[in-house]
């Protein structure tokens, strides 16, 4: 069976939904972080530079509270713990990729298919401008695989927020393949992040882009 054929019968096997559900909400964390006193503000940004770049394990509070310019009880008043620092760290940078996508493209103005493809346009932008060494969420989560830890639900909640975020736009490409429809996009945008920090092949972004118009194609020719 060619590739074409076999993606429209995967593709026409989908299931309608009863009605269209509304489209994934934004983050409940305000990307600025007004709530933070001016020395918390510095302990998230010291810590979130040096989760990422060097590893959360890798790094103590002491290193965190040095870096910033706070006693260690100053860290603490303002989080508690390293693992809410951990928290704040995960659920921030996920809150500003969400206001990054909002204003990179405003689906209305696009077709559906456009729709979709905006969305590895803007993660190519972001990768280049805020992840030189790859997805934030899936580095933590080769740290973080206990579910009872804090920042695990903020890991998954994140790619469950991507997950709905491509099954609402390719609902509008096909209904009645929506859910796999957007978890074979979900694929390759995930494929695509980690192989644009592993940096073993160019363009990740584009190869994935151009394979989600395919399947995007082959989604509506089934329909």
């Amino acid at each position: 069976m060619s590739l074409p054929r076999l993606y429209r019968s995967v593709y026409s096997r989908g299931v309608p939904p009863k009605t269209k559900p509304p489209a994934p909400a934004p983050s409940s964390v305000d990307p600025d972080r007004p709530d933070l006193t001016p020395a918390a503000r510095r302990v998230l940004e010291t810590a979130s530079r040096l989760f990422y770049e060097r590893g959360i394990h890798a790094v103590g509070v002491d290193l965190i509270a040095a870096e910033a310019g706070v006693t260690k009880k100053t860290l603490y008043d303002r989080f508690g713990s390293k693992e809410q620092i951990v928290v704040d760290y995960l659920a921030t940078r996920d809150a500003r990729w969400r206001a990054f996508l909002a204003h990179h493209h405003d689906p209305a103005e696009l077709s559906p298919a456009e729709g979709v493809l905006a969305v590895f346009d803007a993660s190519r932008e972001w990768m280049a401008a805020h992840s030189g060494k790859g997805c934030s969420m899936v580095n933590a989560h080769a740290e973080i695989s206990d579910p009872a830890h804090p920042a695990y639900a903020v890991i998954t909640g994140q790619k469950r927020w991507m997950l709905e975020l491509f099954t609402q736009r390719a609902r509008d490409v096909s209904p009645d393949a929506a859910r796999e429809l957007g978890r074979s996009l979900m694929l390759l945008h995930e494929g695509a992040l980690v192989s644009d920090g592993l940096d073993v092949f160019p363009d990740a972004f584009g190869r994935a882009r151009r394979m989600a118009a395919f399947l995007l194609s082959a989604a509506r020719e089934a329909r």
